[in-house]
């Protein structure tokens, strides 16, 4: 055991946030206090990125109306995708994919414009600002279940449209609406496994040893 490893109820915890944090569509209105609020995302802004870049930008939401509008993004989304899944359009349908008109905060996560200028661990790999914001809303996922608080991430939406309807500027890009606030119960398993859309595979399956497909 290393001489910096945390308490053994500290890495019970941080395990426990890891296991049970889910992908939350069912809210129960409430409030998130500022000050928790806050707490959420400061935990995200400590997320590591490449070259100390910090390409995260997040939006809060308040006003209803513009919280209706981007619902309408997504549900305009909603039915296209139905339509691109053919045979399973009707199952999709049926899944309830987002909760944004429930939630008692409502985010967008958005990556930076002027990303170009940053080369630093991108000159090979660009799609790393992404990786970055994406260990943001990690890190704000497991704070918010660790504070009792479900989140869901929506990728349902056209990119142009959302940021035309934020004023985002050039080179800016959304990439996620985050649904936040209290649940009445998480879920005990993923909600796509409970549905029947998709079964989470082992992790047996996904490491190889030294070369692609070669198992340990």
């Amino acid at each position: 055991m290393s001489e910096h490893a945390f308490s053994a109820d500290e890495r019970a915890a941080v395990y426990r946030a890891i296991a049970e944090r889910r992908d939350m569509r069912h809210f129960s209105g409430g409030e998130v206090a500022p000050e928790l609020l806050a707490r959420l995302l400061e935990a995200a802004h400590h997320a590591p990125s490449v070259g100390l870049m910090q390409p995260w930008r997040f939006i809060r939401i308040t006003r209803p109306e513009l919280r209706e509008r981007i619902h309408g993004l997504v549900e305009a989304e909603r039915v296209r995708t139905a339509e691109a899944l053919g045979e399973r359009s009707d199952e999709f349908m049926k899944l309830k994919v987002e909760g944004i008109r429930d939630c008692a905060e409502l985010l967008v996560a958005a990556l930076m414009d002027g990303r170009e200028a940053h080369v630093f661990g991108r000159r090979t790999l660009p799609e790393m600002d992404l990786a970055s914001l994406s260990c943001a809303i990690q890190n704000l996922w497991l704070a918010a279940r660790a504070e009792g608080l479900g989140m869901g991430w929506v990728s349902l939406f056209e990119p142009e449209a959302l940021a035309d309807l934020l004023g985002m500027p050039a080179g800016s890009k959304p990439l996620a609406v985050l649904c936040l606030g209290p649940v009445t119960e998480f879920y005990p398993a993923p909600m796509l496994a409970l549905e029947g859309w998709a079964e989470p595979r082992p992790l047996a399956e996904l490491v190889f040893e030294n070369q692609w497909g070669a198992r340990p």
